[in-house]
């Protein structure tokens, strides 16, 4: 800490030197025309002879990465945001006085450079500057090793030097960006229209998660950040709009882990006349041309396993999947007992009130999922685990609904949804008495939501994807914290 102390003293120093001379350390007038790509892009295959006929000038803006100085000229490597390029700074060309200005130059200033393009003895193209200007004086010295920030919780707190000094933290972002795109496209296509629901709820609603709190002063009321936009998009599709999406941040105060944090984003899409089959369909459509746009086929390697996305893609019930995983007696299918003796032998916790679909449940995401490394389609899961999903006409205890699972993980959750208002209170009215015992004054019925549906919804299906746990797959990143800017974090002491 000392050490970055002095510098930044020295930089002070310099900082009030330039001001002195009545240098403008922090201007903003200098004008770009290309960047480091354009150059790199347009010149790459140029011989040094027809660099030479080049007479135009280029100017470039960027982050001093790394400066070389030989006497009366210097080397110095720029970043802007599409790449690097490399300036030759000569005490001839810019004159004296820009050139003594330019030896207080350090390593995290923005400089903006002017000058003709050439190709170094090394064979690099490098821009022959004919002028020199400091953009931003750099306060603070980058990391000793700036090209290897690597102490993971410094480049989640401070992912401004993470993004400067690891370029495939950068790259991470920009595919997710990317995917989003791609995302927004897809459906758009398709003919669905993107919509924003509200961030804040006065009854959270559309997943079993527990809230964060607020409070709106002007209405008096407690407020709560959305567990999931479901019910507010079904309000929509009531009011025929029969195709739509949301890519939204849902907020859930629950644990911290490599594939949890309390701020995520989700994409969720609804469509009318459609069933949870076409949603499955959908899904594959979706991901398998995302893989083959990002990774140039339907094959990806994810923490060391391949995993195979080509269509089609498995699909196995919820419960042939407990047996064929070997584990249980078929006999926990139909006795609750002997489920919740399965639970107990696994160390699995299950709520005493816990329905025998929610056991069931547990012993799934214990046993099963973390199996599930290509991806699988699980269907018909319990009617207990599943309040808001149509029930399957064949057999009432199990619903239309599938979870997606990739790399021992869901991925996606969709269903034929319920658009039977009697039905739906009663669904609600049966997860609060398994849940009331909880101290939440949350746990209410959203009375407008059942208003809603007694106007009638159309047979319509849904489905969320989590955004952020997908970005990890398409960018083999282990941790949710690298796929998002900003992840949560203590503060720091």
């Amino acid at each position: 800490m000392d050490e970055i102390s002095d510098l930044m003293k020295q930089r002070a120093l310099k900082l009030e030197a330039l001001q002195s001379e009545g240098v403008d350390p922090f201007p903003n007038h200098f004008r770009v025309t290309h960047t480091s790509e354009d150059l790199q892009g347009a010149f790459k295959s140029s011989s040094d002879e027809e660099l030479a006929s080049v007479k135009e000038s280029f100017s470039v803006a960027g982050r001093i990465l790394a400066i070389r100085n030989f006497g009366k000229a210097s080397f110095v490597q720029i970043q802007d945001r599409k790449g690097k390029i490399q300036a030759y700074v000569q005490k001839d060309a810019i004159g004296e006085k820009a050139f003594r200005l330019f030896r207080t130059f350090d390593i995290g200033d923005f400089v903006g450079v002017e000058g003709r393009v050439f190709r170094t003895k090394t064979q690099e193209l490098t821009l022959q500057a004919q002028s020199l200007q400091l953009l931003v004086k750099s306060l603070r010295p980058l990391p000793e090793k700036w090209h290897g920030l690597t102490d993971i919780e410094a480049r989640y707190r401070y992912r401004y030097l993470d993004l400067i000094a690891n370029p495939g933290a950068k790259e991470i972002f920009l595919k997710r960006t990317r995917a989003i795109q791609m995302i927004r496209n897809f459906f758009i296509r398709r003919d669905f229209i993107e919509v924003e629901t509200p961030m804040m709820h006065p009854i959270p609603g559309g997943a079993t998660a527990k809230p964060f709190k607020t409070y709106h002063n002007a209405l008096g009321m407690e407020l709560y950040m959305r567990v999931a936009p479901e019910l507010y998009l079904k309000r929509l599709v009531i009011g025929g709009l029969e195709r739509i999406f949301e890519i939204n941040r849902c907020f859930r105060n629950e644990g911290i882990s490599t594939q949890h944090n309390p701020e995520f984003t989700m994409l969720e899409f609804y469509q009318s006349y459609a069933t949870y089959e076409e949603m499955m369909q959908m899904t594959e459509e979706l991901l398998c041309s995302m893989v083959k746009e990002i990774h140039g086929g339907l094959r990806l390697t994810y923490q060391g396993k391949e995993i195979d996305f080509t269509p089609p893609w498995r699909r196995i019930r919820f419960r042939e999947s407990l047996l064929e995983s070997g584990r249980f007696d078929p006999l926990i299918l139909k006795d609750p007992s002997k489920a919740r003796e399965a639970a107990q032998e696994l160390g699995v916790e299950v709520g005493k009130k816990a329905s025998h679909g929610r056991v069931l449940a547990d012993l799934f995401d214990e046993v099963v999922e973390p199996t599930l490394l290509h991806p699988t389609f699980v269907t018909h899961f319990p009617t207990e685990v599943s309040p808001l999903s149509r029930r399957n006409e064949s057999d009432p205890e199990v619903v239309d609904r599938f979870e997606l699972f990739i790399s021992g993980r869901e991925m996606a959750n969709g269903f034929s949804e319920l658009n039977d208002p009697i039905d739906q209170r009663g669904r609600f009215l049966r997860q609060l008495e398994e849940r009331k015992d909880e101290a939440d004054s949350s746990l209410r019925i959203d009375e407008d939501f059942l208003r809603a549906l007694e106007y009638g919804m159309p047979p319509t299906a849904g489905e969320g994807i989590g955004i952020d746990r997908w970005v990890m797959i398409l960018t083999d990143a282990p941790s949710i914290r690298d796929v998002i800017f900003f992840p949560l974090l203590r503060m720091e002491k």
